[in-house]
């Protein structure tokens, strides 16, 4: 599986609205430049104008396990891909759902070809979302996320555990990890623990210079 990283913009006010049209635009740059697969998880009312505006795959932040029609306020996993995403996360440590949605979204994202990224909070949780067969396991302890220590370093443990468990029910599944990562450092770090590379958000959202950082990133990437 070739190795990604995927940045989740959240809501944050620097990577919100126009900005976020410029970090995605930066990322295509950085993408192209260094022949590594970045994704972007823009803020949800951006999804539509990132879309319109980059080549890159594009996710979205979040889907819920709703019918299509009348349900305002929420967003379907059939709402997001006609808005532009070609995947989502699901179940992130901000926006936690129950076993049985998240069950529900994985199939129904399956149906409609869009790229699932279920983030779990521990190895216990990891090797029982493997269950499900996501496309991607996203290994992220809470208390690190936003953080300026990454999980590679505080918690290595963790994700090779949550690795060790999820292959042995399902070799299929991509594994990533987030917390604290800012840095290749940490990408060829989680890289060395087994995962086919990172989620992060902070790191690049907030950065005064988003180039740097993703070259950065980038050069983690064998």
């Amino acid at each position: 599986m070739k190795p990604v990283i995927i940045v989740n913009l959240k809501t944050y006010a620097e990577a919100s609205g126009q900005r976020a049209i410029e970090i995605a635009r930066i990322a295509e740059e950085v993408s192209s430049e260094t022949g590594k697969e970045i994704v972007i998880a823009p803020p949800m009312p951006d999804l539509s104008a990132v879309r319109a505006t980059v080549s890159i795959p594009i996710f979205s932040e979040h889907v819920d396990n709703v019918p299509v029609g009348g349900t305002t306020g929420y967003v379907p996993p059939e709402s997001a891909k006609a808005a532009g995403a070609s995947g989502t996360l699901i179940n992130h440590s901000e926006h936690r759902l129950v076993m049985a949605d998240i069950d529900a979204l994985v199939v129904r994202c399956r149906a409609i070809g869009m790229t699932t990224v279920l983030c779990t909070n521990n190895i216990a949780v990891s090797r029982a979302c493997a269950t499900l067969n996501p496309d991607f396991i996203a290994i992220e302890p809470p208390e690190l996320i936003g953080g300026d220590i990454s999980v590679t370093d505080a918690n290595p443990e963790i994700v090779s555990g949550a690795v060790a468990a999820i292959k042995d029910l399902s070799p299929k599944i991509g594994i990533l990890t987030g917390a604290g990562v800012k840095n290749g450092r940490d990408v060829a770090k989680a890289i060395e623990l087994g995962t086919d590379g990172v989620l992060l958000a902070s790191g690049v959202a907030k950065a005064k210079n988003p180039k740097s950082v993703l070259l950065d990133l980038a050069s983690g990437i064998p």
